[in-house]
């Protein structure tokens, strides 16, 4: 039979090699018996000539021997490997007592170290984490936070819009919202994410990070707010940290504040930077979301972590954060 035949003159070949196997051996027996053009496969090409009952019992035997060889030379190029390792080791000497190359450890983003820190801070003081969705709608990202349609906020200059009603949120404020829908007074959390604006130079960019807070109950005052966030920038930037609050405007809080840090990464004299705002809770916020403005009273804050983290490390571009250059990376 013509199988018979040639498993006997494939076992011949196998015979004859010997231990004297190699990667390109075992690679040129699969080619003549089990390529396209091999002689294994070429027993197909002989089924046209036979009938319509032998065709499945050919088939078979085909399939059959195809196996066993595929098998065998699996078997093969195991030991053509093992045979390489063999001589490998035999022709030189390796110590495996030296320590290895291996890949060096990587480290926290510093953006994620501040980010921590933050967080590590106002929990221990009780507040709770939470999260958000980056594409928020109008409402939650503007209308609930008091902020009219006529707001320059809302511009296409400054805010992101997937359409009309959609926006990536340019604050995280809208954390705040979906928990004072959603949890009665008292309430104290702060919502670390990322936020998008149409804006890009040595300070700012159009995706950044930022954490609002957000603090509910009976008799919160201005002068509470003030106390957290002193005490917060003396933990991330040490006693001597130099902290001035500037009255400013926001539709959400009233009085308001901005919050700066005196900044130096050169060494130079240095300047003031502004790393959020703050203030205490409108009224009207309160009462778009249910919440009693006579009984309730808060305060709220809001600061870009990669401000903060600019001057907790003297980074003197906001784009060197988001540039993924391992030589800036591997300083901290």
């Amino acid at each position: 039979m013509i199988f018979d035949e040639l498993w006997a003159e494939f076992s011949q070949e196998l015979k004859f090699l010997g231990t004297n196997v190699t990667a390109e051996v075992v690679q040129g027996l699969k080619v003549s018996y089990l390529g396209k053009k091999g002689k294994v496969s070429g027993l197909m090409k002989q089924m046209g000539g036979l009938s319509a009952t032998e065709r499945p019992q050919f088939g078979k035997k085909v399939n059959d021997l195809k196996a066993k060889v595929a098998e065998a030379i699996e078997v093969l190029a195991d030991q053509a490997e093992a045979a390489k390792l063999s001589q490998e080791l035999a022709e030189g000497y390796t110590d495996v007592s030296q320590k290895g190359r291996g890949i060096p450890a990587g480290s926290l983003h510093p953006i994620n170290v501040v980010r921590d820190q933050i967080i590590d801070f106002f929990t221990g003081l009780g507040f709770a984490v939470e999260d958000g969705r980056e594409v928020e709608t109008d409402w939650y990202n503007f209308e609930a936070l008091n902020i009219p349609p006529e707001h320059p906020a809302r511009d296409t200059q400054d805010t992101f819009y997937v359409d009309k009603d959609i926006v990536l949120r340019t604050q995280t404020s809208d954390v705040q919202v979906h928990v004072m829908e959603n949890q009665k007074p008292p309430i104290r959390m702060i919502a670390p994410g990322k936020v998008y604006r149409v804006d890009h130079d040595a300070t700012h960019a159009p995706m950044f990070h930022q954490v609002e807070g957000l603090v509910v109950d009976e008799e919160i005052s201005f002068a509470q707010l003030k106390g957290i966030l002193y005490m917060w920038v003396k933990e991330l930037f040490g006693e001597s940290a130099k902290i001035r609050f500037r009255p400013h405007y926001f539709p959400f809080t009233e009085p308001s504040a901005e919050m700066d840090v005196f900044f130096d990464p050169d060494g130079k004299g240095g300047r003031w930077m502004e790393i959020g705002g703050c203030g205490s809770v409108d009224p009207a916020v309160f009462e778009k979301l249910g919440i009693d403005p006579d009984r309730y009273t808060g305060f709220a804050f809001g600061f870009g972590i990669d401000r903060i983290t600019m001057v907790k490390y003297g980074i003197p571009e906001i784009g060197l954060l988001t540039a993924n250059d391992n030589r800036f990376l591997s300083q901290f």
